[in-house]
């Protein structure tokens, strides 16, 4: 059994992809968009504007997968969870924490904690919270 995450985006995915793939090395695994679906969609599910949006996409960072899509429903709210990220040394969680915080919100700056050399936690420019850590 695996969990994996799936973000909501309203209409910036494939923008949240691309800030990913920059800052954390994300890779696309596949992307479908809503007009490339095999089906036709109910009427009004797809708002004018997004059939060239995110139906579906899976990509990776480091060894996990994270799913996504553009919402077609309304304005995604990132709110009671972070994506937690384990990394291997101080100098590269403060190389991810500073690009992950760019255009974003630094909610504890990245610090020695009495359980990490480094730990720290934002939300990036998307609403996206994140937790940055050195494993130990």
């Amino acid at each position: 059994m695996q969990i994996r995450p799936y973000l909501f985006f309203d209409g910036r995915c494939e923008e949240a992809i691309e800030f990913y793939k920059k800052t954390l090395g994300a890779e696309v695994q596949m992307l479908m968009r809503y007009n490339d679906s095999p089906q036709p969609h109910p009427p009004g599910m797809v708002p004018p504007g997004f059939e060239n949006k995110v139906m579906h996409t899976t990509f990776r960072i480091g060894d996990s997968n994270v799913m996504a899509a553009d919402d077609c429903t309304g304005h995604p709210n990132f709110q009671g969870f972070s994506l937690s990220l384990t990394v291997g040394n101080e100098s590269e969680a403060d190389r991810l924490f500073n690009a992950l915080a760019d255009g974003g919100q630094v909610r504890m700056p990245l610090t020695k904690t009495f359980f990490s050399p480094r730990f720290g936690m934002l939300a990036d420019r998307f609403g996206v919270g994140w937790m940055i850590i050195v494993g130990t």
